[in-house]
């Protein structure tokens, strides 16, 4: 078998003969190490001196750099820029070269360092998690100047750009003979679209959709208008009046079809459920009727020590929330004819109240003159949840269906519209345009706009909350008339 003369592999710096076994008399006295007896310039000649024999192979190890993620360490140290350098530029043009964890030093702002992780009192490596990358023309690319050479952002997540409501009403209605009176309900709005006013002593039919207007009924000289309310489906109405009389009518065939008494004085307030409709009166009493029963009425509830002007109904039909003008807040059910629940605080007349449609049991009561609060309720235990002074009275009160806000209409001193968040109460728009109270509010069927009435002898309409999956376009104020017309 051929024998191979065996070579060391040297680095390409050293040769053979740079190496050399000595025999030494005694193995542990005259052991000397080689380097040892190697002059300095010896020593440095090893790693200095090139090898005039070209070396085709090497121990050493380079690692490759584009796969050993070293972007993850910087090098903080202390590099003083010469007097009239420009530091700023340096410090980009670093970042541009070599990395953001280069480029990010301190930049002296008057006497203070802005913006800089980097220690310039010594030397250290320091490992930063690296950051997922961003597309190349991403405006939240790291690199300071980015792709195209503009300045761009941090990553911030640009902020949500806050819901305008407009300031005016994109509609004005005129409405003759429409009372000033706190304890009446003379609008609202049904589920067909259609606003039904009463004005002196008629009712008024108004379809927004095409804006006609019907004529529903005439009381006569003797009687007045005191309240109305549309069934939930929006195809009867009833009519309180001032001798305390509950009509109802059919809107299709401006017919009606039903008279019912049991109040002695005027009926101010009605609030349909389902099945029932209540009617709360002068005399202190809230009366309970049902169509399909040939009496008037089928239960009488007498708690209120004054007049009954705050009605409504839960959604789930099961509680019936009433307001008087003795202050106080009752809570009924239908299996008992007394007040499962007396909510006191107000010190003034409770006529709005609003249930809301976004959490079962959560009830809003808004006091008068003297009170000018607005209360939350939960109407499982009777506990106040929170109270806001409004600093006027209030007149009205509104869920929205679509986001969780409320909508309130006020009267002395300031007679504005007020729209809040809940549960925060922050405010979202006060709208101002009329000239006395407040005193009537209804929602349209979408849950967009509402209709305010005041003594003012005007119907206002406002867009103010936004639709149920996208906020209401201003464009969409267009399919309205913004002329001033007449309600009769």
């Amino acid at each position: 078998m051929d024998t191979q003369q065996r070579t060391l592999n040297l680095p390409a710096s050293m040769s053979e003969t740079s190496l050399r076994l000595d025999n030494f008399s005694s193995p542990t006295k005259n052991l000397i190490s080689p380097l040892k007896s190697m002059s300095p310039r010896t020593i440095s000649n090893l790693s200095a001196s090139p090898s005039k024999s070209a070396s085709t192979c090497s121990d050493r190890f380079i690692p490759c750099r584009s796969s050993s993620r070293l972007h993850t360490f910087g090098l903080i140290e202390e590099s003083p820029v010469k007097d009239g350098g420009n530091e700023v530029y340096t410090r980009l043009l670093k970042s541009e070269l070599f990395g953001t964890d280069f480029g990010f030093a301190d930049v002296s702002v008057g006497n203070s360092r802005v913006g800089s992780p980097m220690s310039p009192s010594r030397n250290m490596l320091r490992f930063k998690t690296e950051q997922p990358t961003s597309g190349a023309n991403s405006p939240y690319s790291p690199s300071i100047l980015g792709t195209k050479g503009c300045i761009s952002g941090d990553g911030m997540t640009p902020k949500k750009t806050p819901r305008k409501v407009p300031k005016t009403p994109h509609k004005v209605l005129d409405a003759p003979a429409l009372q000033d009176d706190f304890y009446l309900n003379l609008v609202d709005w049904s589920s067909q679209n259609v606003l039904a006013v009463g004005l002196g002593t008629c009712v008024y039919l108004w379809n927004a959709s095409n804006s006609q207007v019907i004529k529903l009924c005439d009381l006569g000289p003797n009687d007045s208008v005191c309240s109305v309310q549309w069934t939930r489906e929006g195809s009867y109405i009833s009519v309180g009046t001032n001798l305390g009389l509950v009509q109802v009518w059919d809107t299709t065939k401006c017919k009606r079809i039903r008279t019912m008494g049991g109040h002695e004085t005027r009926a101010g307030i009605l609030a349909w459920s389902s099945r029932i409709l209540a009617s709360g009166s002068r005399d202190r009493n809230i009366l309970l009727h049902d169509l399909r029963v040939q009496n008037d009425y089928i239960s009488k509830l007498a708690a209120h020590s004054s007049e009954v002007c705050g009605l409504k109904w839960s959604f789930d039909d099961r509680e019936l929330a009433s307001g008087g003008n003795d202050n106080q807040l009752f809570v009924w059910n239908k299996h008992s004819q007394n007040p499962v629940l007396n909510l006191t605080g107000h010190t003034a007349a409770v006529k709005a109240i609003a249930w809301s449609p976004h959490q079962n049991g959560l009830l809003a009561s808004g006091g008068g003159t003297e009170d000018r609060s607005i209360r939350f309720w939960n109407t499982a235990n009777g506990n106040q949840l929170s109270e806001v002074d409004t600093g006027s009275q209030v007149c009205n009160l509104a869920w929205s269906k679509n986001v969780n806000e409320i909508v309130s209409t006020h009267g002395f001193s300031q007679n504005q519209i007020m729209l809040w968040k809940y549960p925060s109460m922050a405010k979202v728009a006060t709208l101002t345009a009329h000239s006395l109270r407040v005193l009537y509010l209804a929602m349209s069927p979408d849950g967009q706009t509402i209709v305010t009435g005041a003594g003012d002898e005007t119907l206002r309409f406002w867009d103010v909350f936004p639709s149920a999956k996208a906020p209401a376009s201003s464009k969409e104020s267009s399919l309205w008339s913004s002329m001033r017309s007449q309600i009769r």
